[in-house]
């Protein structure tokens, strides 16, 4: 499994869309206030100096029944996961600080799927696992592709450090967690849902001057 790189926060960039370059620029937060159940981040964009503002906001949740199998015993418990997270099988998640990982979905009329949205979701079945399973979306430019990867539960990842992954290197840009997507901090992979990966920006050339 490949590692993350540790780096110190002054390392940590931010690449968005800037609205005014018209392309992904390397960004600096300004301010961050928490709205709402969300987080408004102030940024400027270091290309133009434009400033504008990011709304992160949390889904709606849904709660699904599951039958969750530990060993030999087996309980049903009513659980909430967001309104627009796509259900696979395989998926793991955190529940009363055990992590379980999903083995069956079932739509109306017993009908068994890979994958569902969660408003489709009867009932679902998971077992006790050890290892943490996160999503991964990596995009560059217009393309974006799905994986997924394992890790310790204690493992530490932060938004705008770089990790490598598939053979490449990437930056996090943004971390999913259950209370939505964040841009900033570190959090244990137990606690994240989905990774967003971006290609590092393009070293800085520097400008010599001639005497």
């Amino acid at each position: 499994m490949d590692e993350p790189e540790v780096v110190s926060e002054e390392d940590l960039i931010h690449v968005e869309l800037c609205p005014s370059c018209g392309v992904q620029q390397i960004h600096g937060i300004l301010t961050e206030r928490e709205v709402g159940g969300g987080v408004d981040y102030r940024i400027q964009c270091e290309g133009c100096s434009h400033v504008h503002l990011i709304q992160v906001r949390p889904p709606k949740g849904i709660k699904i029944k599951f039958t969750l199998s530990d060993g030999p015993n087996s309980s049903v418990h009513e659980i909430e996961v967001d309104d627009d997270e796509t259900i696979h099988l395989n998926d793991v998640f955190d529940h009363e600080e055990k992590l379980w990982r999903v083995t069956q979905l079932h739509l109306i009329q017993e009908q068994a799927t890979p994958s569902a949205e969660p408003h489709e979701v009867v009932s679902a079945w998971a077992v006790r696992c050890d290892l943490v399973r996160i999503k991964i979306t990596m995009t560059e430019g217009e393309s974006s592709k799905a994986s997924a990867m394992e890790c310790e539960p204690g493992e530490i990842f932060a938004c705008g450090s770089i990790m490598e992954f598939e053979g490449k290197r990437w930056r996090i840009r943004a971390i999913h967690t259950g209370l939505g997507r964040t841009l900033t901090g570190k959090r244990e992979s137990s606690q994240i849902r989905r990774i967003f990966l971006h290609p590092p920006p393009e070293p800085r050339k520097r400008r010599f001057r001639r005497e």
